[in-house]
Parts: structure tokens; sequence; C-alpha cells
């Protein structure tokens, strides 16, 4: 079923060139191509354009004539020890450095539709080959994040305040990352998800792991290295970084794997949903939680739901996956099998607050209603509060913290629904997560009968 289904943040649109992030003359080249475009962040958040007497927001796309005020010296790539200089071509350690400056990400290229020469890492486009011949053969729009969380905040209104998109009389502003969701089209929100993980990872991770050193960006910010390795270093009488031997002596972005699962029980007309303690009213979606050592997907779905709500789980289907980068996780989409005959349990890792079986005609009436699965600023503040002590414990129970999806079409499933269905009352009883989140996708795939799952032979339990 994954093929079938584009979740919402995926669908990654940029080519992303992985085999060019070592290569500075490349890197130091494009910057300065005229198609080049810049997405900004400020603390997580990402600079949004809204224009004039229109609600609907984009990601800000801005030259890198907008931004070289904030973009600090040339060299931007491969860096040398000293301001200005140029790193030597000869030394692995600063392939595509970033030393000094605002902290910078190549996040690839977005290849036309007609005519693209769809760049492989063939002679057209290799390393080896001059940067003019490459830049020449590619066909799009490079792109490249900023992170100006560290940038005097005067020095980057005056750059929003001269951007061309200001003066034409648009709005550029940072945004709260889960509001501004939702009003992104599909491709802005895939290319937001990488930008946000990697401008996120950057910003965290700040010191060596192994002897806790700083850190230094490269291959254009995908890479970060122990500063003790940067040639010109003293480290007299300092033990060697553990990072110096072998093929550890880098650290790469990481992204975490959560399951997130929809429970069906025997007769293939209820599902169990969960309200966790710090959600706002009313609120319930699937139960998730993160992959452990030694663990399948499989056996992690059995394990949290054991874990949270008591029940033994079968019939474990996959679904579909999709990035969530608050901060860097893949959503990995499941159903499963439980008997709604097992009592539920709420006592056993104190996240719970209730546990529930809800009848399809239930999940229905929610679905039909307009502020079902609409949430409020309040609503993604709270959701985003809980989320992020959920990530620092490794403990999330839902991935449920999005918008409505932008320009979601309502499927002939639905529409027969909804015809159907009397007029949805002034409040829902309870609501659940949107599209734009896995968990409302895998509620509403279930609701309207495309999920697969039938009433259940009488006395089969699967493999427990």
């Amino acid at each position: 079923m994954g093929e079938a289904y584009v979740n919402f943040l995926g669908g990654s649109p940029l080519n992303r060139l992985s085999w060019l992030r070592t290569s500075q003359p490349f890197l130091n080249a494009v910057v300065h191509a005229p198609s080049t475009r810049w997405v900004v962040f400020k603390e997580g958040q990402p600079l949004v354009q809204t224009q004039p007497n229109v609600q609907k927001q984009s990601l800000a796309r801005l030259t890198t004539t907008d931004v070289r005020p904030l973009l600090g010296p040339e060299p931007f790539f491969a860096q040398g020890q000293h301001e200005g200089e140029l790193a030597p071509s000869d030394v692995s350690g600063l392939d595509a450095a970033r030393l000094r400056g605002t902290p910078v990400v190549f996040l690839g290229l977005h290849e036309t539709e007609a005519g693209s020469a769809n760049a492989l890492p063939s002679s057209d486009f290799s390393a080896k080959s001059s940067a003019e011949t490459v830049i020449a053969n590619i066909q799009g729009t490079p792109y490249f994040s900023l992170d100006v969380s560290n940038v005097a905040p005067a020095e980057v209104d005056e750059v929003l305040k001269n951007a061309p998109a200001t003066k034409e009389g648009a709005e550029l502003a940072f945004s709260e990352p889960r509001s501004a969701m939702g009003n992104l089209d599909a491709f802005d929100a895939a290319l937001f998800a990488e930008a946000r993980s990697m401008v996120d990872w950057n910003a965290r991770n700040k010191f060596c792991p192994s002897c806790g050193s700083p850190v230094y960006s490269l291959w254009a910010g995908w890479k970060l290295s122990c500063s003790t390795l940067l040639p010109w270093t003293d480290n007299a009488g300092k033990k060697p970084c553990p990072t110096a031997r072998g093929l550890h002596n880098f650290a790469h972005p990481r992204t975490d794997a959560v399951v997130i699962m929809a429970v069906i029980d025997e007769s293939g007309d209820r599902i169990l949903l969960g309200r966790n303690k710090k959600w706002p009213g009313k609120f319930y979606s699937c139960m998730a939680g993160f992959i452990e050592p030694g663990e399948s997907f499989e056996d992690a779905v059995k394990r949290e739901l054991w874990e949270e709500a008591g029940v033994k789980a079968w019939d474990v289907r996959y679904h579909s996956t999709q990035p969530w980068p608050y901060p860097a996780n893949l959503m990995v989409g499941f159903y499963a099998r439980a008997s709604s005959s097992q009592p539920l349990r709420t006592d056993l890792d104190n996240e719970l607050e209730e546990a529930r079986w809800y009848t399809r005609d239930e999940i229905l009436q929610v679905l039909s209603n307009k502020d079902g699965t609409t949430l409020t600023r309040r609503d993604q503040r709270e959701l985003s509060a809980a989320a992020e002590r959920s990530n620092n414990n490794q403990e999330p129970t839902s991935s449920s913290t999005a918008n409505p999806l932008a320009g979601d079409a309502v499927k002939e499933g639905e529409k027969a629904v909804a015809n159907a269905a009397p007029d949805p009352p002034s409040a829902p009883p309870f609501r659940m997560p949107p599209r734009t989140a896995i968990a409302g996708v895998l509620i509403a795939e279930w609701a309207y009968g495309r999920a697969g799952f039938q009433p259940e032979p009488a006395g089969k339990r699967g493999n427990l």
C-alpha cells in the first residue's frame, strides 16, 4: 500500500545531488547562480511569504543577492584556517567545510519537468568535472537553507525589508512551523521537511560526542567533524579523539523511526484511539512509539500497544510513511488487529488519560464535521509542547499535531458518505488529527472502507 500513498511532507521533490556535496568548486559557483533560492529559518521557524489580500502562504524563496549580507565572507564552502582562505583541495577533512558564518545547507536541485537532464553522478555531473560544466548541464532551481537564529535581528530585518517581495507588497515573517504547515502546498511541505530537519540537526549538534570538542560543518551542512581533526589544531598533550580512527570520524544527520498504528477489532468496525494527558480537550489519536534497538517495526507495534494500553495485537500491516521534522522523525504507519473484548489499561506508562474503541459511525460523525479535524493555534502550541516533551523522553504517543492538508482531494467514498450524512452538529463529540498527519490518514482510510479490514473469522487471533 505504501507506493500508492504519498503523505503530506513526503514526496521529496529535490534531486539532492549528494555526490556534489564535497565539491567546493560546484557549491561556491552554484551559490551565485541566478536561479538559486534560499529557504530561511530562525529558531526552527520558517520564513513564509503572504501575498497582499491573499490568505494563502508559501515558503519565502530569497535569492543569493537578497541574503548576501547574512552569509559572511567568501569562500562560503571549503573555508581555510583564516578568513578569506580557500582550504587545500587535498585535505579530505575540509571538503566543502564551513568553519565560520551562518549555518548553510545545500538541499538539492528542483529539476524542471520538460527537457530535464535528470542529473546523475555521471561524467556530465561529476564532482571531477568543472563547476562550469556541471552548472551548465543542470536544469532547474538549486535550493539552500540558511539559519539566522544567531544573527542580530536588525540585520535580518534589514534584509527582509529590502527583499523584492517586500517591495512588491508581500509580507515576509517567521512563522510557528506547525501552524505554517497547513498553509503550504505539497511541494513546499516536502521542501520544508528536509530543510527544517537539517537546520535542526546542525543547530542541536555543537560538540563531538566522543571528546566534547566543538564540531564543524562539512559537505555543505550534511556532516559534522570534530575540530581536533582540523590540520592546524594544536593537540599537544591531548589524547587523540576516538573519532579520528576508522570510519567513525563524522556525525551524520539522523532520522528516528516511530511506529504509529491504527488498531482495528475482530469485527472490522471498531478502531482503538487514545488520549494523551497533555493534549488539548477531546483530542484522540492513534498510539505511537519509537523503535528500540534490536526491534522490527512489527515488534515495536506490538510492544507499544501492550505497554501503553495492555492490548495484545496481531496481523500487523504496513500502510505508508511520513517524514515528521519535529525534529527528525520518520513516522511508519501500520494497521493491526486486537480484540475489543480485552480490558484497556491507562495506568501503565502514565501517558494515556483514556483509551477506547470507537465505531465507524462515531468516526464518520467527526470526519463529517468541519471542526472535527481542525486545530486552533492554541491547540498547536499545546500539542507542540507535548510532542517536544515526548521527543526528549523518547516516548511519543502520537504524530497528530498538524493542520488540515492543503489541497487534499476528497475521494469518491468520502463524497458519498458526506452526501449521505446528516448535517453535522455545531461541535464534534471529539476531535482527531487532520489528513496532514499520518494518524489522520490511517483513521480516515479505515473509516471510508479503504483499509481492507473485514470481519475476522470467529476464533482467529493471529500470531500473538
